[in-house]
């Protein structure tokens, strides 16, 4: 269409400035807006993302949720803003990208989040949703069950493309779907791409565990998981631990082995590490290193055990 448009106007004899004063009139057009319900929030949407398909994507209705609900707790006297409180005033959506059969993948949108003063917090934001990670621990039988020397760790080794690298080595992790639990999501990730069949009975959630036993933040209601970069980006992982034992030929033929769904562009190659070097092998990723961090500190805790 603007390529047609181009050709037309090539041939027309405009006065100065007149196409310039046309153009802000096109990109207006090409834009569409609502309000969100219950909310005097704007949305200015481009064309190839429906207020139906934004509203119901998951990833959206938690970041909104979340927020609005932060936002709310501003009314009591004792909050920090509570004097001249903040407000989600706006959202442009910037673009989208879409996973194969069109469903809804990645949001990057920027958010007016200010107060009556004008003071407004940074609001840009790349919608992505929830992942979970998982720590998969193996052991071989032929040692006891209560001796922690001797244990490894499964990393992936895997092209990560914007992180400019065709080889980064992290734990098992994938993004979530609209359909299952976290638990379950873990159990079919670890199968995905380690080819090990895990039940979900057998997923230990660290991150929920670890909740339980501190102390929360009063009224907030963010995701019983970790935030890798709430800077800019959306993503919450719950990260579970997984422990089989397994004979030791196994656990070995495992190294280096060639898993992932290679018709979703996963080329993925399994390392198997020691759980006392996972740290030093995995700290490039925060997940890994998150990871690391729960499982020592439940285990010192008495949170968990082989």
């Amino acid at each position: 269409m603007l390529f047609r448009l181009h050709q037309t106007t090539r041939h027309l004899k405009l006065a100065p400035g007149h196409l310039a004063q046309t153009r802000p009139r096109l990109a207006q057009a090409t834009m569409s807006t609502f309000i969100i319900p219950g909310t005097d929030t704007r949305v200015n949407s481009t064309p190839d993302l429906s207020s139906d398909d934004l509203l119901s994507f998951p990833a959206f209705k938690i970041w909104i949720e979340t927020l609005q609900q932060s936002l709310r707790r501003q009314q009591n006297p004792t909050h920090e803003f509570h004097n001249d409180p903040y407000r989600l005033r706006s959202i442009e959506i910037q673009s989208i990208d879409r996973f194969k059969g069109g469903r809804l993948g990645f949001v990057k949108m920027k958010a007016d989040v200010s107060n009556g003063s004008g003071e407004t917090l940074p609001g840009s934001v790349f919608l992505r949703g929830g992942s979970v990670g998982m720590l998969l621990i193996l052991q071989p039988d032929d040692i006891p069950a209560s001796q922690e020397k001797g244990k490894r760790v499964i990393l992936t080794i895997q092209p990560r493309i914007p992180a400019g690298t065709l080889a980064f080595a992290e734990i098992p992790a994938g993004m979530l779907d609209d359909s299952g639990t976290f638990a379950g999501g873990a159990a079919k990730e670890i199968e995905e791409e380690t080819g090990l069949s895990v039940q979900q009975g057998e997923l230990i959630d660290m991150t929920s565990l670890t909740l339980r036993s501190a102390q929360e933040d009063g009224g907030e209601t963010l995701q019983k998981a970790v935030y890798p970069s709430p800077g800019g980006n959306d993503e919450f992982i719950p990260l579970f631990l997984c422990q089989k034992r397994m004979p030791r030929k196994e656990i070995e033929e495992l190294q280096g082995k060639l898993t992932g769904l290679r018709d979703h562009g996963e080329k993925i190659t399994l390392k198997i590490v020691p759980l006392e070097n996972l740290w030093k092998e995995g700290l490039r990723d925060g997940k890994t290193l998150a990871a690391w961090a729960l499982y020592k500190g439940l285990q010192q805790e008495g949170k968990i055990q082989f």
